[in-house]
């Protein structure tokens, strides 16, 4: 959904169709927030800081050991983690331009920038598992000697630090998106470095060399793993999909059950960022406008039921004529 266009289908829109002068079209700002929701993102500006500045510390430092130790196992972790500071960098640049105000032009300000960081964000890890992947096919193929107890001692400080500062995302992975691409950053970090230690252990007792590369193909699996559902997510979003946490025919349905409402059509549910949804939709009430109460109910309603603060309701009263934007298929 860009951020420079109306929503569609908006009142302006069908000024221009000529729908006749009894349509009222009503966007509710006051409603926004009813039941003690607030759609405004958490502030996590803190949180990325102490994240960005700790891991790219620790990429450094286990980038060091692993060409020292001839690790594959800690290069992998090292590539890993440096995508992760880069995916952090992405969030936070997105969490701050979504706080913009809106312009003339950038109608939704760029709220829409927290959907593109969360689908930067899983490209960036897939592209790290793919270097990975090569590296790891190469090691198993050509066996290297290691420094089992520098992998163990590293990797050891990897799981304090990827923890740590996954614990700070960690409030807000359910609600926004883009926090929890970063919250899944560091907490597949943080097991990827236990298992590069468990490899250190291993080789550590029985010289098995295989173990490392081995590890990285874990290591991989665990990334494509848990970046799979951010991806998917993140590209239904930004293709402007019903979020999945709103059922659109439960919404429906609230609507068309609404006191006058004989039928509803047009309904078209997006969202706005990784926290904020909008809604349109036509409700036709053969008698009469129902007046501005009923608009701000119905608003503060789906704003308490389905966590859609920004609802524009059209509403239609005469019959005589059919909306261009009636059948199913029209959009």
């Amino acid at each position: 959904m860009n951020g420079d266009h109306h929503p569609p289908h908006s009142t302006h829109d069908h000024a221009r169709h000529g729908h006749g002068a009894h349509r009222h079209g009503s966007h509710d700002h006051g409603a926004h927030g009813h039941a003690g929701h607030s759609h405004a993102p958490v502030d996590f500006g803190r949180a990325f800081v102490i994240g960005i500045a700790l891991n790219t510390a620790f990429v450094a430092v286990e980038a060091g050991y692993g060409f020292v130790s001839n690790s594959t196992a800690l290069l992998a972790d090292a590539g890993h983690n440096l995508s992760d500071v880069l995916g952090l960098v992405v969030a936070w640049i997105a969490a701050v331009l979504s706080k913009r105000p809106p312009t003339p032009r950038l109608t939704y300000g760029l709220r829409n920038t927290s959907i593109l960081a969360a689908l930067t964000n899983a490209v960036l890890l897939l592209i790290a598992a793919g270097a990975i992947l090569l590296e790891a096919i190469q090691r198993l193929i050509h066996p290297e000697p290691v420094a089992s107890k520098t992998i163990i001692v590293v990797a050891a400080i990897g799981i304090v630090i990827n923890g740590a500062t996954a614990l700070l995302f960690a409030s807000g992975r359910k609600d926004d998106l883009n926090i929890r691409g970063a919250y899944l950053h560091m907490i597949a970090d943080a097991a990827i470095s236990l298992g590069v230690v468990l490899a250190g252990l291993v080789i550590m007792f029985t010289d098995w060399l295989w173990v490392d590369p081995l590890i990285s193909l874990g290591i991989v699996g665990v990334i494509v793993w848990g970046t799979w559902g951010l991806l998917r997510e993140s590209t239904a979003m930004s293709l402007a999909a019903v979020p999945t946490s709103i059922d659109p025919a439960a919404v429906r349905s609230f609507l068309a059950a609404l006191p006058g409402v004989a039928s509803i059509h047009d309904l078209h549910i997006w969202p706005m960022s990784t926290t904020e949804t909008a809604l349109t939709a036509h409700l036709v009430t053969p008698d009469g406008h129902p007046g501005d109460v009923f608009l701000i109910s119905a608003c503060g309603e789906l704003d308490r039921r389905f966590g859609i603060g920004h609802a524009t309701l059209q509403i239609e009263t005469s019959a005589l004529r059919r909306c261009a934007l009636e059948p199913g298929h029209v959009v």
